[in-house]
């Protein structure tokens, strides 16, 4: 017995002394604040390390790393010592007695030091944490959102474990309340999620989002991080973002700035007012930006929005930098000069020089790309040319990828006196059955240019090239046909674009899109109103279906969309069936929510809806008043020339239409200037159809000066032809009625406003004004009138006019194939007989 006592004290002091050895050991790692010191622990204290002192110290290593700026880290220095091998060869030994948490701290710790994503420690660390996810092991929701985040680092993005995360994360959802937790969550499970459970998410961060103190902006970049990886343009969390980001524009960097620009154009959304604040932060930075990497930045997000004096300082810079550029900043630089339309030579020749040096290693898509920009600018070094094309080249014969094909193919007919090879031919006829429809579009482009020019230097090159493109054209049919979700191929056509599109696979999309009419759900009316407004195409059945389903479910679809739904109905001008309710519902649903509109944004709302004949007064009061003009001023000049354009032309005419159509609004006519200058740089001349027209009806009317020709009416519409006729019917002489004559042969057609004769006119007389309606006038293949040309003639109307349209199908038609035949014609409609 007093044996057994005394063996059971030596345990009990050698179990107390070794604790409290470790203790002091944890405490040792705890407190060293260099590597070395934890190297130095480690390399003295091998044998006596246990698990929970492995993590500690791996933990403390990246701890150590993390509270440096990153350009002082020493990351490789860390992962080259000696005593690291030692600490992961441990980690490995001991994986299966850590605690759960140290496992995924562990894995966090060796990957934020830039281990290897498959490095041997990092592979069981994943095994291990999985096996005990497996076993229904419960993480906590920060270590769960850690390991996640561990794993997309990894690129695991559609493994086995990620879903076993995706799957405890739909289990515990309702109880996750901390946003920065399930942004992590989201972005790292964004792969493995089903559509339901995607919403779930979106909801959930709308929720924790609500409270607008505690969000940081890093949680708001993951959440626009996940919707860049699901493809979702989600309206409400991306307003709620950028609110976060506009609140804390003082805490963000070069870097944060051009992550969210970089953010914002992927998923196609835009917001003026945090472009002014970018702008500000940014042009207060240039003189310190030193590095490369910062400046490459700066110049993509502050050039396309910059004025003249910074615009040419950055450019200056850039020059002077050129050569420290690595290859993706030079994609970058010349991407932006792009953008910003800047054909700078010399900061091109300059980028040309560091261009050849980079060459070799760009892949097949950087060398796209790269192409495309030099091409756009305008660029032309043969040298540098002639490489761009042997590499081209190369790639092109041995891609396999039908996408990587077509983009080559396209950018090869880019290129000035491409010399096409029967190669190419038969490359490109192989990847036909696996090309979507936009790799088929991109494809057919590039084949009619080189026939159009040429290009295809073989013995019956025409006829090949023929029969590609009819394998091409029965390429597409067959992918249309086999199309069952309309989703799928509403994704798919919004980056179809061109020509051959539209000439052979325009009217069988349509079809299509009617079989699957019954899939027409408020989530897609938006991207099938897009295609219809791309295509130009009235279908009635289609039309109908998206005016039903928007007024059953206007409260779920966004105000922003609901604009791009009206925009379909105004363009085309088609009233549905239930017309006065649906566009009562939808502006109704609009003008409860403008607050959700920028305000270049409304301005566009506002003439979408004039040209269908509504003017809300909420929304005309709003638009016309002093402050909303001071603000839209301010935020156009942060906006793309030709947003910025688009946005003072529908200005203009929504001030006209309010000022002819509402005058109980009592808002003035202010345009003047702005249309004096827009015709005096127009570049309209007379064409041999006005020229030919005018003499017929000179001839009608007996002289030309009975008619004039290119005529300007106040409120700046221009028409073709005008004559007046007094209640017989009969010419009335411009020149007697002292009204000057447009000069039929010259250049400057237009007259000026207030010199245009519009006096009163004798008792009964009639004003005519004689328009030609070309093919953009109608919807495609249809005789029905769209929207513009429609408020055009109700407009002349109410400023007197007696409008007579002539549309081309009826002016070109066999039926007017002689003079007499048109002579005939205008007369009808001039004087309403034979």
């Amino acid at each position: 017995m007093l044996c057994l006592r005394q063996v059971c004290l030596f345990t009990l002091r050698h179990y107390q002394a070794r604790t409290l050895s470790s203790d002091l050991l944890l405490r040792q790692i705890n407190s060293c604040t260099h590597e070395d010191e934890v190297f130095s622990l480690v390399g003295r204290n091998k044998a006596r390390l246990s698990e929970k002192h492995v993590g500690i110290a791996l933990n403390m290593l990246w701890q150590l790393q993390k509270n440096r700026p990153l350009l002082l880290r020493t990351s490789d220095y860390i992962r080259n010592h000696s005593q690291f091998l030692t600490l992961c060869i441990l980690a490995e030994n001991k994986v299966e007695h850590m605690e759960d948490e140290a496992i995924v701290d562990s894995l966090y710790s060796i990957l934020r030091l830039n281990v290897e994503d498959h490095d041997s420690l990092a592979e069981v660390l994943v095994t291990e944490a999985w096996k005990r996810l497996e076993r229904q092991v419960l993480l906590s929701l920060p270590a769960l959102s850690k390991f996640a985040l561990c794993l997309y680092k990894q690129r695991r993005h559609c493994s086995p474990v990620t879903g076993k995360v995706a799957h405890i994360v739909n289990m515990k959802l309702d109880s996750i309340q901390d946003i920065r937790i399930l942004s992590v969550l989201m972005i790292s499970i964004s792969d493995v999620i089903s559509q339901s459970f995607r919403d779930r998410l979106l909801q959930k961060a709308e929720q924790l989002m609500e409270d607008k103190h505690e969000v940081h902006f890093n949680y708001a970049k993951r959440i626009l991080q996940f919707l860049q990886n699901i493809k979702l343009r989600y309206h409400p969390l991306l307003e709620k973002c950028n609110e976060i980001f506009l609140r804390s524009a003082s805490h963000l960097d070069i870097h944060s700035i051009s992550l969210i620009f970089g953010l914002y154009e992927q998923l196609g959304f835009d917001n003026a007012e945090f472009r002014l604040v970018a702008k500000q932060l940014l042009s207060e930075t240039i003189d310190d930006c030193y590095d490369p990497e910062t400046f490459a930045k700066l110049f993509s997000t502050l050039g396309p929005m910059a004025g003249s004096k910074v615009r040419e300082r950055l450019l200056v810079t850039a020059a002077c930098m050129a050569e420290e550029f690595s290859g993706r900043q030079v994609l970058v630089i010349l991407k932006t000069m792009q953008k910003m339309k800047c054909r700078n030579s010399p900061l091109l020749k300059k980028m040309a020089c560091v261009l050849h040096k980079h060459l070799d290693s760009y892949h097949v898509l950087q060398l796209v790309k790269l192409t495309q920009y030099l091409v756009v600018l305008h660029f032309h070094n043969l040298e540098l040319f002639a490489k761009l094309k042997m590499l081209l080249f190369g790639f092109l014969k041995s891609s396999v990828i039908p996408a990587d094909t077509a983009a080559i193919i396209r950018v090869l007919a880019m290129l000035p006196s491409f010399q096409v090879e029967e190669i190419i031919i038969n490359k490109v006829a192989a990847v036909l059955p696996q090309c979507r429809l936009q790799h088929l579009n991109s494809i057919a482009t590039a084949l009619v240019k080189w026939n159009h020019y040429d290009q295809l230097h073989w013995q019956n090159n025409s006829e090949l090239c023929a029969k590609l493109l009819r394998k091409l054209n029965d390429c597409g049919f067959q992918r249309l046909q086999k199309a069952n979700n309309l989703n799928l191929l509403l994704e798919e056509l919004t980056h179809v674009n061109g020509e051959w599109f539209e000439e052979v696979l325009s009217e069988e999309t349509v079809a299509v899109c009617q079989h699957l009419i019954d899939q027409i759900t408020w989530a897609n009316v938006l991207q099938l109103s897009f295609f219809l407004i791309k295509t130009n195409h009235r279908c009635t059945s289609l039309l109908d279906r998206i005016a039903s389903v928007a007024v059953e479910n206007i409260h779920k679809i966004h105000p922003f969309e609901i604009c791009f739904i009206l925009h379909l109905f105004s363009a085309l001008n088609y009233d549905p069936p239930a017309n006065q309710e649906f566009f009562e519902s939808c502006i109704q649903h609009l003008t409860s929510n403008l607050s959700c509109f920028e305000t270049h944004h409304l301005v566009l709302l506002g003439h979408v809806l004039a040209v269908a004949g509504y003017f809300p007064p909420v929304l005309i009061k709003k638009i016309f008043n002093i402050s909303f003009l001071s603000k839209l001023d301010s935020q156009l000049k942060v906006l793309s020339d030709t947003l910025k354009q688009r946005v003072h032309s529908h200005l203009m005419k929504l001030n006209r239409a309010v000022c002819l159509e509402c005058p109980e609004f009592y808002i003035p006519w202010f345009h003047e200037r702005y249309c004096q200058r827009v015709f005096r740089n127009s570049s309209s001349r007379v064409n041999p159809l006005r020229q030919h027209v005018h003499r017929v009806l000179t001839e009608i009317l007996g002289g030309s000066n009975y008619a004039r020709i290119s005529v300007l009416t106040p409120y700046y519409y221009e028409i073709d032809f005008e004559c007046i006729l007094d209640e017989n019917k009969k010419p009335l002489s411009y020149m007697a009625q002292n009204i000057p004559l447009a000069d039929v042969e010259g250049v400057y057609l237009r007259h000026d406003i207030k010199d245009d004769g519009r006096k009163a006119l004798p008792p009964g007389a009639q004003r005519i004004a004689l328009e030609f309606l070309d093919s953009k006038a109608f919807s495609k293949d249809s005789r029905h009138l769209k929207g513009e040309p429609a408020v055009k003639k109700r407009h002349l109307e109410m400023l007197g006019y007696r409008v007579i349209q002539i549309p081309h199908f009826e002016w070109n038609s066999m039926v007017l194939s002689t003079k007499g035949e048109q002579v005939e014609y205008l007369k009808k409609h001039l004087y309403g007989t034979q």
